[in-house]
């Protein structure tokens, strides 16, 4: 019999099974071309069990779209390297990256776009960007979107991505990133799944296809007729009706399992007949495999080229299978071309990338291959692909499925490359992973010593107690003063993170006498270090407080003078004697302070500093500062920590909407399980900004949520207590709330909380007095503030404890406080706590009847709830100006103040001559939704285009600042937050 298998009419010379009954998928799929060449882009998903057709329609719409001249990005999951982070997304654009010439790459990578280059280059990047937790950067998700968003500029782009549900993690991120914002583009995302298989993540896969532009297709099994035409094209022959539905139950329809059923029949030289099946039927319906099998025994010299396929992947190079099979080039093309004519095989146009017809030939290869035989050709296939120049990524996945110990140097150090490579595109395990194996005993090299330090810091973040370990015992090898500080710094870092703070502070204490440090700034930083973590631990708490009064006064010249400025000046704060001395320091720091210089840890510190000082304006500036810095460098931690801090300055300034996306930002960002004490500070802000919008749903769903056990060990931990004895209270449980609010201020005075700008524990506590006739203790707590506070200079803090003291005075004295109060505030930007006084200024200017002044002040009040979106406080000032008898005008937004952040940030950025992909950039989201954003502009400003938008905005929007005191213009953060949900 003639070796050649049987005529295949598919879409490809090559195919392994004919196109059939699918007419109604192609028509799908080339509507999608249409869609996309006139500038809308989509999602389609084909869905289907092994063997359905999903690979032959994606393919099909590859080539369509090549021939329509439309940019094709193809690629293929391979579970080889669903551990690497932006694999799947190096195979789509790698090739074309490498491709381009130098000036259209720039133009590529052209603003936002640039992030990108941290997926796309195999560079490892310095930073904190993604090395302490497996999510991803969000620049770096969007620097991809605007890579594929400048791509689809020159023509329409198709992404085909077969078997996307074993893609890595960060490429799943991207795609749901770009699925999000497929509208409007000129961009299909194509892909394929095979049900049954959860994939690499599938929540996360689920997110990409749940996006209202998205299809899904489901292709059918064939039916007898569909039998019936794979029969005919396949054999060129007719068949009784019998086999066809034999065959159709033998198969469920499936054409690969058709196609597969049909090759071992003819390869047995059995008829198309009922009893033709016999023997295909009695393999256990393993007839695919048993059909991958008879071609590889009726080509025995192929069987090496097959197997170095299946070893090294996909797309593989015939000079690597060529190395690795052992045969010359030609020879091990000639197997190849044999197999691709017998439907194994097919390759690139050009024949420099070969690959299987399907991803279960490559299984059955290998599932014939013994355990030790297939390590021993992953293990030479690794150093075949490192003396051909292939990057390290690559290579370790090699080593990995060995599942030995590197013992040899080079495959050492193609480990640790490939370990910091993942490290710094946010899959710390995998690092872990790559570098277990290369542990080796005792330390014999610096590599070995390079291993440890990089094992101790990937472990940071999935296996806390072995870093600690490991760092500890690479501290015993470092000399290098700047490698030794790094070690330590992580290791206290993670003795912290451990709930070992007191070993921390020991351990930082002992490390700064042994560093050669001549001129003394590292040692300066790691006794910041210690103050930070002494900080954590109530056992450490009172050394931090016996010695930080030193050196406030230090220049900040340094580094590391700058780092323990920032840390002196957070010890000191709280106390209400040193706030002023504190925010000194802590202004002395920022305006010093060097970005990519000053780790950004100290500089939100010093922004803390300026919150808990009672400048809440200036915190908020400080935060933007290093917002902005934080978007630059990709530092994820550092953008959710400082995000979810600036939001407790909005909402202290009274911009309740920002206040909320923050705290959403910072909670988002932050993978629930990778929440430490610092995101208990986020949720209590929430509570309280979404108590004065009058959420009390909304407020109680939030404190419902659940904290690890050691939660309640921190500072931290006070404010949450605060924040949720504040909701009881406005549940109406007053005794729990002052339970919970009493047991707060114990807290704060055994951490040396004590000044009244740190938190608002005393003002709900005393509500909750008053709320339960306790009017002597409420007093003590308002009149204990007050001395405070103007001890001081806490202006904020003085002027709501007059109010609390002024609702306790029943005489002519209750005028005489609020009149103070409203003057210790007229200065201040805390527009929440003025409202809250103008109102109880005007009843109580009602209640001695100057009505005039009363309706006045209770105006004020009423427009300042009303802008912040105080609903709580808005209808308080309503009511009141009712019983004045005055008939309350309707509050309309107008001009600037009609503008929801966003707005006000597309409109002003647009005002300077901004173009939509231009603010697009700048604010982290996408041309469509800034366009939409606009048209509302024009509607509540009643401009009908940018030059009068302009002419709106005076020519100029240099100096504008709303009337409420929050400075729009430094919030595209909260913009970028939007964009994130």
């Amino acid at each position: 019999m003639n070796a050649r298998p049987p005529h295949v009419t598919a879409e490809r010379n090559d195919g392994w099974t004919p196109i059939v009954e699918r007419e109604h998928e192609l028509s799908a799929l080339l509507a999608l071309l249409r869609d996309a060449d006139q500038g809308t882009g989509g999602v389609i998903l084909l869905e289907g069990p092994v063997g359905i057709g999903k690979s032959l329609l994606l393919r099909r719409l590859a080539r369509e779209a090549g021939q329509e001249g439309l940019r094709v990005l193809e690629a293929h999951c391979d579970t080889l390297e669903r551990d690497f982070p932006f694999g799947l997304v190096r195979h789509l654009f790698g090739p074309l990256f490498r491709s381009l010439h130098a000036a259209e790459r720039e133009r590529l990578l052209a603003g936002n776009a640039q992030a990108a280059m941290q997926a796309l280059s195999s560079k490892v990047f310095s930073g904190d960007a993604m090395t302490t937790t497996e999510d991803v950067s969000y620049a770096v998700l969007h620097g991809l979107y605007w890579f594929t968003c400048n791509l689809a500029e020159v023509s329409p782009l198709v992404i085909v991505v077969d078997d996307a549900h074993s893609a890595d993690v960060a490429s799943l991120r991207f795609l749901a990133h770009l699925a999000r914002r497929i509208e409007g583009m000129p961009v299909i995302l194509a892909l394929s799944r095979r049900t049954g298989d959860p994939g690499t993540d599938p929540a996360l896969f689920e997110e990409v296809i749940s996006q209202p532009r998205c299809r899904i297709l489901r292709p059918q099994p064939l039916t007898e007729s569909g039998v019936a035409t794979m029969v005919e094209a396949t054999l060129r022959q007719q068949a009784d009706s019998d086999f066809y539905s034999s065959c159709l139950a033998a198969t469920g329809g499936i054409p690969l399992l058709v196609r597969a059923l049909l090759t071992v029949m003819w390869l047995h030289g059995d008829l198309p007949t009922k009893a033709g099946l016999e023997y295909a039927t009695a393999q256990g319906g393993q007839f695919f495999q048993e059909a991958v099998l008879c071609v590889l025994r009726r080509q025995p010299e192929s069987v090496p080229a097959a197997q170095a396929l299946a070893v090294i992947g996909d797309n593989a190079s015939p000079e690597v299978c060529a190395r690795l099979a052992g045969l010359s080039e030609p020879a091990l093309l000639s197997s190849m071309r044999t197999l691709r004519s017998n439907g194994l095989m097919t390759a690139s146009d050009d024949g420099t990338a070969w690959s299987f017809n399907h991803g279960q030939i490559r299984e059955v290869i290998l599932a014939q291959m013994r355990p030790d035989e297939l390590a021993d050709a992953h293990h030479r296939a690794a150093r075949l692909l490192l003396d051909l120049g292939a990057p390290a990524e690559q290579v370790s996945a090699h080593l990995l499925m060995t599942e030995l110990p590197a013992t040899e140097d080079w495959a050492v150090s193609v480990l640790l490359e490939a370990a910091k490579e993942a490290s710094s595109r946010g899959a710390p395990r995998l690092a872990v992973d790559l570098l277990r194996p290369c542990l080796r005993g005792r330390i014999k090299s610096a590599t070995d010593v390079a291993v440890l330090i990089e094992l101790g810091f990937a472990e940071t973040a999935v296996d806390v107690h072995a870093s600690v370990r490991h760092l500890r015992l690479a501290l015993e090898h470092v000399e290098d003063p700047v490698q030794r500080f790094r070690v330590v710094t992580a290791l206290a870092s993670n003795l912290v993170h451990s709930e070992w703070p007191q070993e921390a502070v020991r351990v930082l204490a002992e490390q700064a006498s042994t560093l050669d440090d001549p001129g003394g700034d590292l040692a300066r930083c790691l006794k910041a270090q210690r103050l930070m973590a002494s900080l954590e631990d109530l056992r450490t708490l009172r050394a931090a407080f016996d010695e930080a009064p030193l050196d406030l006064g230090l220049p900040g010249n340094t580094p590391g003078e700058r780092a323990l400025l920032a840390a002196l000046a957070r010890v000191n704060v709280v106390r209400e004697e040193l706030a002023e001395a504190s925010v000194a320091a802590a202004r002395r720091m920022l305006e010093r302070s060097v970005p990519n210089t000053d780790s950004p840890l100290f500089q939100t510190t010093a922004a803390m500093v300026l919150l808990y000082g009672g400048h809440p304006g200036e915190a908020d500036t400080a935060y933007q500062r290093i917002l902005d810095s934080a978007w630059q460098s990709q530092s994820l931690l550092s953008f959710s920590l400082s995000t979810g801090m600036r939001a407790e300055a909005a909402y202290r300034l009274g911009a309740l909407a920002g206040a909320l996306a923050g705290t959403m930002t910072a909670l988002y960002l932050a993978p629930r399980d990778e929440w430490c004490h610092s995101l208990i500070l986020p949720v209590a802000t929430q509570i309280h900004a979404l108590l004065e919008s009058g959420d009390l749903s909304g407020a109680e769903a939030i404190a419902a949520q659940g904290f690890p056990p050691s939660s309640a060990d921190s500072w931290q931990w006070n404010e949450f207590m605060c924040a949720r004895g504040r909701l009881n209270l406005e549940r109406g449980d007053a005794r729990a709330a002052l339970a919970d609010l009493l047991e707060c201020g114990t807290r704060q005075h055994q951490w040396n909380r004590t000044s009244p700008a740190v938190s608002s524990w005393w003002v709900w506590a005393a509500e909750a007095h008053q709320a339960l006739g306790s009017t002597d203790e409420a007093r003590a707590l308002a009149e204990d503030a007050v001395e405070r506070a103007r001890r001081g200079g806490l202006r904020d803090a003085l002027g709501a404890a007059l109010r609390l003291l002024a609702e306790l005075e029943p005489g002519p004295g209750k005028l005489d406080l609020l009149e103070e109060a409203l003057t210790v505030l007229e200065e201040s930007p805390s527009q929440l706590e003025r409202a809250r006084v103008l109102i109880d200024f005007g009843a109580a200017l009602h209640d001695r009847d100057r009505i005039p002044a009363a309706r006045e002040a209770l105006h004020r009040g009423l427009d300042l709830a009303h802008t912040m979106g105080a609903r709580p406080l808005r209808s308080r000032a309503h009511e009141a100006l009712l019983a004045t008898g005055a008939r309350p005008r309707r509050v309309m937004s107008q001009g600037l103040q009609s503008l929801t952040p966003s707005e006000s940030q597309v409109a002003r950025l647009t005002a300077e001559g901004g173009t939509n992909r231009e603010v697009a950039e700048a604010l982290f989201v996408t041309q469509r939704t800034v366009e939409m954003h606009l048209t509302s502009v024009y509607r509540k400003l009643g401009v009908a285009g940018r030059r009068e938008l302009r002419a709106f905005f005076g020519g100029s929007t240099a100096d504008t600042v709303p009337e409420n005191g929050y400075d729009d213009s430094q919030s595209a953060d909260w913009a970028r937050a939007g964009a994130l949900w």
